[in-house]
Order: C-alpha cells, then structure tokens, then sequence
C-alpha cells in the first residue's frame, strides 16, 4: 500500500504541472523508495524486505511502461545525456540504473537481515544451552563451556589457586535403610536443596554431587583472591544450614542428621577430562584429596567441621574472621596422607 501509494503520487505530478508523462521519472521523490524499504527492515523479516523492494521495481516499470505508451512516435526517448538532465526527455539506461538500485538496496538489507537473524537465534540457542547446562553443571562451569568458542577435548585445563570444600552425611547407609526408593531420592533431594543455596552465594562452584556428599570448589572455575576465606564462610552456613534442618526434623519426629564438612586449599588444575564420548570438567589436586579425606577424618576428631591450618591462614589473611571457638589440632595423623598434619575446628 506504501509503494502503490507513493508510486501513485509520483504518476500526478505531470498532470500537476502540465506536462508530459515522462516528467515524473525525473522526481527527487523516488528517493522515498529506499525508506520505505529499510523500515520493512525493522521488522526483522526479510519478505517484508523483498515484498517492499519488488514492488517499487514492478511500479518504476510500469510507470516507465506508462510513458512509452503515451509516446506513440518516440519522441521522448534519448540517448544524449545533456538533454536527458534539460528536458523531460527519457534516457533508457538511467531508468534501468534506477531498478537496479532498488533491487540491490533491497538485497543486501534482506542479507543483512538473513544474518541478524540467524546471529539472533544463534544467541538465543547459545542462552538455551547455557541455562540448561547450568541444570547439570555449576552456573561458573557452565559459563565456561558455553564461552569456549571452541570444541572442548580431554586434556585441556589451566591452575589456579584454591580451596576445596568436601560435605557428607554421617551415618547414611543406616540412615536409609528403611527409606523406600522415592524416599531416598527425595531425601537427597531436599539435602542438596538445602546445601547448595547457602554454598554458591560464598562463590562456591559444585563440582560433582556424590550420592550424599558434595565436592565443591572456590577460586577453581572462577579466578578469586578470597577463595579460602570463601570456603570457610561457606561451611560456617553450611553448619547453619544443617542446624536449622534438624530443628525442623525434630519437630517432625524424624532422625537428626549429621553433616561433615571439611576444607583444604592449593594449586590445582581445572579442566576437563574423560575421552572423546564422554568428558567432565573437574578439578584435580592435592587439595581435591586431602579435603576428601579429611572430611572422614572429621569422624575421628568427632566434630563437624576441619581445615587445614595452610587455608585457616590463608583465609585469614584474605579477612576471615578468628573465633575463640576455632580450636587448633597439632601435629595429627589422617587416614590416607602420609605426614601429620596441623588442622583447626570449625565447627564441633
């Protein structure tokens, strides 16, 4: 209606002005083609586009068609462009340059519309795909899949410096002995449900959820300079969290349960690992290990909460704060590693 519109006003202008047919090719309004044109643009379709442009050709043509049929004797044709630009004589191949102006503009905006779009649904898959591997692996993680740019292979990793927070249940095979299997996957559901909101606003990334347990990782997929100091801030509400639990559990008649947490800190090396089928992005280190198996060793100190007193330091100095409570252990022997250890309560 645009164009038929503007190509209609255009046909007038010689019956305005008293002159022949031929007059109105040589309108400045013919410019208003090509706006007419680009806003089809901003709807983001490209046969608005073509719709636009073919259509304003079709009418040049008819227009141009128009004219020859009121020249019977072909006077107003030309080849000279001198009295092309001072009569209203018609020069074939301006009106054909003409056309083919609109039909080129026409072109390259529906191109560049064909890959807007396709960058926009690109984008919008690449979101998709990150908000789903978020589902299966730590926000941090899943970021850092999806920003690669590249095919991630095994054998790909970078070291970093940080902490490792290990987390299980006490006691959980007796503990789910009577529990039928849907009860059992709804109380490990409702643990981590629990767990992992107090641990990722600390800049906690859950590495892997391991039955009852949970490995998780601070400074590892995201650089920080306060991973230690996040690590333990992250048990202290992990124990909270525990604590409140077991309130509402007894309030239900329903067993307490123990949670053991334990944090240990060191260079490790994030990435990924696996085979070509099937790969996993981790962390390994000597960090990874002794977190693990101090956390067992939480059993044999019978408290909740251990740390290495290297990432008690480190926190320290990166503005964790002491307490009276957070009491050292010299000198102990852990289950697994080879030399004593020195290690500090978090929590009892």
């Amino acid at each position: 209606m645009d164009m038929t519109l503007l190509m209609g006003m255009i046909w007038s202008f010689h019956l305005q002005y008293n002159q022949p047919a031929s007059f109105y090719l040589k309108v400045p309004t013919l410019l208003y083609v090509f706006i007419f044109i680009a806003l089809r643009a901003l709807r983001f379709d490209v046969r608005y586009i073509v719709l636009a442009g073919v259509t304003a050709a079709a009418g040049w043509l008819l227009l141009m068609g128009y004219v020859f049929s009121a020249d019977l004797f072909d006077e107003m044709i030309t080849r000279d462009y001198v009295a092309y630009m001072t009569s209203n004589k018609i020069l074939i191949g301006a009106e054909i340059d003409k056309i083919v102006s609109i039909l080129v503009v026409t072109g390259i905006l529906a191109l560049a519309v064909m890959r807007a779009r396709a960058l926009l649904v690109q984008s919008v898959r690449e979101a998709a795909s990150t908000k789903s591997l978020s589902r299966f692996f730590d926000m941090d993680v899943a970021k850092v899949i999806a920003d690669s740019g590249i095919e991630l292979t095994p054998g790909s990793g970078m070291a970093r410096d940080a902490a490792i927070v290990s987390v299980d249940i006490r006691g959980f095979t007796p503990l789910t002995q009577t529990m039928t299997p849907g009860q059992l996957v709804r109380f490990i559901t409702e643990y981590q449900s629990r767990m992992v909101p107090v641990i990722t606003p600390h800049g906690g990334a859950i590495d892997k959820f391991l039955g009852d347990g949970l490995l998780v990782t601070f400074g590892a997929v995201k650089k920080s300079a306060t991973y230690a100091a996040d690590a333990l801030r992250a048990i202290d509400s992990i124990m909270a969290a525990a604590d409140s639990w077991n309130a509402e559990r007894q309030e239900q008649g329903l067993p307490p349960v123990g949670i053991g947490a334990a944090a240990a800190s060191g260079s490790v090396v994030c990435g990924v690992i696996g085979d070509a089928e099937r790969l996993e992005y981790t962390v390994l280190g000597d960090a990874v290990n002794v977190s693990a198996k101090l956390e067992s060793h939480t059993k044999q100190e019978k408290v909740r909460a251990l740390v290495t007193a290297q990432a008690y330091e480190a926190a320290l100095v990166q503005g964790f704060d002491s307490r009276p409570a957070h009491r050292k252990l010299v000198n102990r022997s852990v289950g697994g590693i080879n030399t004593p250890m020195d290690l500090v309560v978090l929590a009892e």
